[in-house]
């Protein structure tokens, strides 16, 4: 046991690695409240749609309202990243939700909320997002560098899953005790802790982040962006996976709440339990993310497999403590699978296209929400919940076989020429001439 113990400490070093960094650690803190107010909005906002309506329909219409911003706008919001002081967007972005989280509150607490307001504010929040999402994913090797890039990004997965967990409990407790305003109102307070993180920043300690000149319009940047991902094959591997698996799994804010009004028939707390139940499985992931690092692409088809599987048992599931179970692996399999694309990007890409490349992973990740929440919605309307969750799953299920089949017969070869040795993004940059050269074409 004696011997163990340094071998203990240095996994723990290891895994927090990156709170040695002054401007990540006061940056974690304030992400870390914050998030847990952004999760108890987005609990009370769907029990107040199911309240409002009882529709399947209009939960996945708010879900498809807040996302659909990000479809048409984070590409742009990608350009701005890889043009503009990441510190000052991000206070502006925090601000204006801020202010959309109060109005909701306000609204409800006054007893004058109408499905309309919740659409409006949805889409309010969604164009916030769909600046602030690219921006913030590149913004963290600002903060830490590339060297802690991967312990960075699971950290941050790991109090992403954290809020995930209590969260949606402290918000289903709160509904059912005084009421849904107070969760609005809870929210719209912590985002005063990730605004004082900012302010908190030391700019003389970011890391220093090589940059060229921009070059021609912001549509033609964003078209440069689109053509090195379309002619990379390491990075059209993780885009095609993440492009299934975002549109047609990673639907939980329109899911869970279903499952638990319509198949399982439970109330708020049993609600709330249930999202924190995904969020445990998700940050035991994160953790044991962020002292091992990532693994390979085989082993991430192996991942998205199981996490297509554990989505259609989720869908089958009568029982609410098997829901749970089940939950808790699927976030396990989620964080995973997200994380492992999110740092493989960052460390393929080169600096220049980073913010473009990271809001092409927002868009197939979150900015697929709006067409995957409304074929939810859609789906669980006309043939019942189960019935389509299944469906969904199965579009997953072909996804995971395209990218399979894209990286047997064209991506294996690319991945293996990333030498172990050699520095991070200088794959990227040797990919880059050519990708452009093809596109000109």
């Amino acid at each position: 046991m004696p011997n163990a113990l340094p071998r203990i400490r240095a996994i723990a070093a290891r895994q927090f690695s990156s709170l040695a960094v002054y401007n990540y650690r006061v940056y974690f803190a304030g992400q870390l409240i914050s998030l847990v107010g952004t999760w108890m909005q987005t609990t009370a906002q769907a029990w107040l749609v199911l309240r409002l309506t009882g529709s399947p329909l209009a939960l996945g219409t708010v879900t498809t309202l807040q996302f659909l911003p990000i479809t048409v706008f984070t590409l742009f919001g990608g350009a701005f990243a890889d043009r503009l002081p990441k510190r000052r967007v991000l206070v502006i972005t925090q601000s204006l939700a801020m202010f959309q989280a109060a109005i909701l509150a306000l609204l409800v607490a006054t007893d004058r909320v109408q499905l309309w307001h919740v659409y409006a504010l949805a889409l309010w929040l969604g164009t916030v997002n769909a600046f602030d999402g690219p921006v913030r994913q590149s913004f963290v090797v600002e903060l830490v560098g590339r060297e802690r890039l991967v312990n960075a990004v699971a950290l941050n997965s790991s109090i992403f899953n954290l809020a995930r967990i209590t969260g949606p409990a402290v918000a289903g407790v709160t509904i059912a005790a005084i009421g849904i305003a107070p969760a609005f109102a809870a929210n719209a307070a912590s985002f005063l802790a990730v605004l004082v993180a900012y302010a908190l920043m030391r700019p003389a300690e970011f890391r220093a982040v090589p940059r060229q000149p921009a070059r021609g319009n912001l549509l033609m940047q964003v078209h440069e962006g689109l053509r090195y991902a379309r002619r990379t094959p390491t990075v059209l591997f993780f885009f095609i996976l993440l492009g299934f698996i975002g549109t047609f799994g990673y639907n939980f804010t329109v899911v869970v709440p279903l499952v638990a009004e319509f198949v399982l028939k439970v109330g708020p707390q049993q609600f709330g339990l249930l999202t924190s139940a995904m969020g445990a499985g998700s940050l035991a992931a994160a953790l044991v993310m962020a002292a091992t690092g990532r693994p390979g692409p085989g082993l991430l088809l192996g991942v998205a497999a199981a996490f297509t599987g554990l989505f259609a048992l989720v869908a089958l599931s009568p029982v609410y403590a098997l829901t749970a179970g089940l939950l808790v692996l699927l976030g396990m399999a989620g964080v995973v699978f997200s994380t492992t694309i999110n740092t493989s990007l960052q460390v393929i890409v080169p600096d220049e296209l980073r913010g473009r490349v990271m809001s092409i992973f927002f868009l197939l990740f979150a900015g697929s929400t709006p067409i995957g929440g409304f074929i939810t919605g859609f789906l669980g309307e006309h043939l019942g919940v189960r019935p389509g969750l299944l469906l969904m799953a199965s579009a997953c299920a072909a996804g995971v076989a395209l990218a399979a089949v894209y990286y047997a017969r064209v991506a294996r070869g690319a991945f293996r020429a990333l030498e172990p040795g050699e520095p991070p993004g200088s794959a990227g940059r040797r990919e880059l001439p050519a990708a452009m050269a093809a596109g000109s074409r």
